[in-house]
């Protein structure tokens, strides 16, 4: 479904311990969580610079989540996945623009559940 190769040799890199691509999605997707904390918090602050900066932490890791996927290996489930992503992406551009921590709560629910699926498929 991934091709990994790519966001892998970046991530592994600058991490340690990045044991495998599958790892690295988990990472990705924890970084995104993680990010969204960071921006919500910035919105309390009324600090536009970190809430603009930490929201395109997390954007660029869904359009790096959207550029390795596999349309070939991963067929319905890629696609889906793309849809999913792109909609994400477009959630978090809105939560920048109004400062919405709603928007941001909306993406990360489905990062979670993007998050709790994956880990499932290494059980």
């Amino acid at each position: 479904m991934y091709n990994n190769n790519l966001a892998y040799n970046a991530y592994a890199q600058n991490s340690a311990g990045v044991e495998s691509p599958h790892k690295l999605i988990e990472m990705l997707y924890e970084g995104i969580l993680r990010f969204n904390v960071q921006a919500k918090h910035a919105m309390k602050n009324d600090d536009i610079e970190k809430r603009s900066y930490w929201i395109n932490r997390s954007t660029a890791i869904f359009a790096e989540l959207l550029s390795t996927l596999d349309f070939e290996k991963g067929g319905d489930v890629a696609h889906y996945l793309s849809g999913l992503y792109t909609y994400q992406l477009q959630q978090l551009t809105v939560a920048n623009m109004d400062n919405s921590a709603e928007k941001i709560d909306e993406v990360n629910l489905v990062v979670k559940g993007l998050l709790g699926a994956w880990r499932e498929t290494t059980v």
